[in-house]
């Protein structure tokens, strides 16, 4: 096999994807299928595998879903355990591939290697149709608010390719999707052992005159324009040389995590509200005029004022951030020693650190029925709940759904310094309240 196509390889436009589906839906096989089909496959990686396929089988047939099941423990029980990143590319554009676990014990892995995603596939056997699982796996891509799903039927194979057993299905699952409102939805028939509808089109399938999934990775949307939403401009660092080349240099340095910032723009400074005017943008060794989303630069402002990491700054002319010690958010706890209400717990958001409490459970998540649970508020690791918390000095925060960087979070134990939990910010309760 040749290498992967590299050339125009940093010019090219990237998309993230994640696939989630039951126990033996063929998640790894279907990226397997994917990298094998598509050439993006080393000779040594291929040969490895080759190798581990007859150590574990005894037979010469390449299994394909070693190349992302990398854990020893992921190989011998035939599943997947943590999140595998995998990097590729086509003529047209550049991917990375987060292959999440299926077992309803790794759900906070499933959330963070999806929390990045352009598109999910969600992978349905034909044979079993929608289960609890598939339920919750699009649970967590609604929450995530993941732009693209493409719910991709496998083993299409093993239901001779039925015509019929793919509608049902579609239909089945565009009654879940009323009540979850995922933004676009796309469903594939394919064999991923075979590799029907993966990369080549199936000839087994004519009454299918869709894209195959690598067409669909190559020609969908990668995201919203972040550049065009309200700028946001997190400090990082504040450079001051002390030199007497740049004797007077004062410089905000940090990641624009939404719009555009331009030398002239007025801007306010959060949570003082101070105002002033950006003089110079630097990147490197270089002054731009205007900087976008995500570039990480150098901010230098007309007036010299008390600024330090974890302020935000942003276009005084714009929407501004909710500035609010009071916050509502639905997390998933990450931990094995359950949530502590009224425990204090360090903020992460952005690049400030605060430290706060968390002050009540409004509800959790049965994400199998995707029913809310009022009554048994115990959270432990896995879980998905709804709860309120309480800063000791204001974050200043976008909604998730407005922002997914300003309206993100992590919690930390304080003691012993271990994320126990991700966030995402939401206006109010019922934001991401659904009922089946």
């Amino acid at each position: 096999m040749s290498e992967p196509k590299t050339q125009g390889y940093l010019d090219m436009e990237l998309l993230r994807f994640s696939t989630a589906g039951s126990v033996d839906d063929g998640k790894s096989t279907l990226i397997g299928r994917l990298l094998y089909d598509s050439k993006s496959i080393f000779e040594d990686q291929l040969q490895a595998v080759k190798e581990a396929s007859k150590r574990l089988s005894g037979s010469d047939e390449v299994n394909l879903a070693l190349l992302t099941d990398g854990l020893r423990a992921e190989r011998e029980q035939g599943i997947t355990i943590d999140v595998a990143y995998r990097y590729f590319a086509t003529p047209k554009r550049k991917f990375i591939i987060a292959d999440t676990p299926g077992h309803i014990e790794y759900t906070r892995n499933m959330v963070t290697g999806a929390s990045n995603a352009d598109v999910a596939i969600i992978l349905i056997d034909a044979r079993n149709g929608i289960i609890e699982q598939s339920k919750r796996h699009s649970y967590v891509a609604s929450l995530l608010q993941i732009p693209y799903v493409i719910v991709a039927i496998n083993k299409m194979d093993l239901v001779d390719y039925s015509e019929a057993v793919f509608n049902k299905i579609k239909e089945e699952y565009n009654k879940i999707d009323k009540k979850l409102n995922l933004k676009n939805i796309i469903f594939v028939p394919m064999s991923a052992l075979d590799g029907d509808n993966v990369v080549e089109k199936s000839k087994n399938m004519p009454w299918y005159n869709g894209p195959t999934l690598l067409e669909l990775l190559e020609s969908l949307p990668v995201r919203k324009n972040e550049n065009e939403l309200p700028a946001r401009f997190s400090v990082q660092y504040v450079i001051r040389p002390y030199s007497d080349e740049f004797h007077d240099y004062r410089g905000y340095a940090g990641r624009i995590s939404g719009g555009v910032l331009r030398v002239g723009d007025a801007i306010t400074v959060l949570p003082s509200k101070t105002k002033s005017r950006i003089v110079a943008i630097d990147e490197g060794q270089k002054s731009l005029s205007e900087a976008f989303t995500p570039q990480s630069v150098t901010i230098r402002l007309a007036d010299n004022i008390d600024i330090s990491r974890g302020d935000l700054l942003v276009k005084t002319t714009e929407t501004q951030p909710m500035v609010n010690a009071n916050i509502s958010a639905l997390i998933c706890w990450l931990n094995h020693r359950p949530l502590n209400v009224g425990g204090k717990y360090i903020i992460r958001h952005g690049t400030d650190e605060i430290r706060g409490i968390i002050k009540e459970v409004h509800y959790k998540v049965n994400i199998n029925t995707l029913e809310n649970i009022k009554d048994d508020k115990t959270i432990k690791m896995n879980d998905i709940a709804h709860v309120s918390m309480k800063t000791m000095k204001p974050l200043k925060y976008d909604s998730y759904s407005q922002n997914s960087v300003t309206g993100s979070l992590v919690i930390i134990d304080e003691y012993t310094f271990e994320t126990v939990g991700a966030g995402m910010i939401v206006a109010d309760i019922e934001d991401m309240s659904f009922n089946i």
